[in-house]
């Protein structure tokens, strides 16, 4: 029998990810949906040099992610360790590649991670974020996407900001964007596979933010232990045989009961741009995602 597309995986699975939203307005308690948190007085209370985690996906996204790669070589920290986790798939040459030319640098205080998924699993970004959180051994664990650049100050700064904290979720209040880029933009066509990159600040402006939302939720160690990433929600673990919509991000927040703390970063930058490389493309949706993208650039 042919089923009406209606009833397709791909239709079932945006049902079932727009009830969970709707779940993370508050219709539901989180408390079904993950274990417990430890309480504030019962999570480290870290000062000195802190341990920190930063994860970030790629798929089809090497162009981007060079910059952010080579950002930690070229300012790497000096007040905290940092383990870089990069989820991605060998099926992805070029990413692969850059992975290669990226770990053969050794930095002081800085340690590589490639963690190799198969592709269907990094489409669906919440998978690597909760294998990652159950697992790790940082103090902070920073969840962000390979746009994101972390120039000169930004990792001590952040350190300082995290001195003593054990709030279960904070975020960077001050950020630099570019405008809404094309893919025939000097910033893409620029990057490599094999030399560091480097962006021009000059063409970043400032902009404020409100809630740790998608590529700025800083989670505090013992929290992401515990609940680790949408562990509970099963949508969000399911591997998929096309990229998907990150809507995980608001339900994390509303798993950590939390929109966030904000704290000073400095040096934090972001490359904002209209084609998604994670879709196919001449598809429709891709055609109306760069239109709203456009619209959205004043946010």
């Amino acid at each position: 029998m042919v089923y009406p597309k209606i009833f397709s995986p791909r239709w079932f699975d945006a049902l079932l990810s727009f009830l969970y939203r709707i779940a993370a307005s508050g219709y539901l308690p989180a408390s079904l949906f993950r274990s417990a948190i430890p309480k504030q007085g019962q999570r480290q209370q870290k000062k000195g040099h802190l341990d920190l985690e930063i994860v970030s996906h790629c798929w089809n996204y090497s162009s981007m992610l060079a910059y952010q790669l080579s950002s930690f070589i070229k300012y790497p920290p000096t007040k905290l360790s940092l383990t870089v986790t990069v989820v991605y798939s060998k099926e992805d040459n070029k990413t692969t590649r850059l992975l290669e030319f990226i770990g053969s640098h050794q930095i002081e205080n800085i340690t590589w991670n490639w963690l190799a998924l198969d592709k269907k699993q990094v489409f669906r970004r919440g998978i690597g974020r909760n294998l990652v959180a159950k697992n790790t051994q940082a103090d902070w664990i920073w969840f962000t996407d390979c746009d994101i650049v972390f120039h000169e100050g930004c990792l001590d700064s952040l350190a300082s900001s995290l001195q003593n904290r054990t709030d279960s979720l904070v975020f960077p209040k001050t950020e630099y964007t570019t405008p809404m880029l094309p893919k025939t933009d000097k910033l893409f066509t620029e990057s490599s596979l094999n030399y560091l990159s480097e962006i021009d600040i000059n063409t970043f402006q400032a902009h404020t933010r409100d809630r740790a939302k998608g590529a700025y939720q800083i989670v505090h160690g013992d929290v992401a232990r515990a609940i680790g990433y949408c562990d509970g929600v099963s949508i969000y673990q399911t591997p998929s045989d096309h990229w998907c919509k990150c809507y995980e991000d608001r339900a994390f927040r509303w798993l950590v009961g939390s929109k966030g703390v904000p704290i000073d970063v400095k040096g934090l930058y972001q490359i904002r741009h209209v084609h998604k490389g994670r879709y196919k493309e001449n598809k429709k949706w891709s055609q109306v995602r760069s239109k709203i993208r456009r619209m959205q650039e004043t946010y």
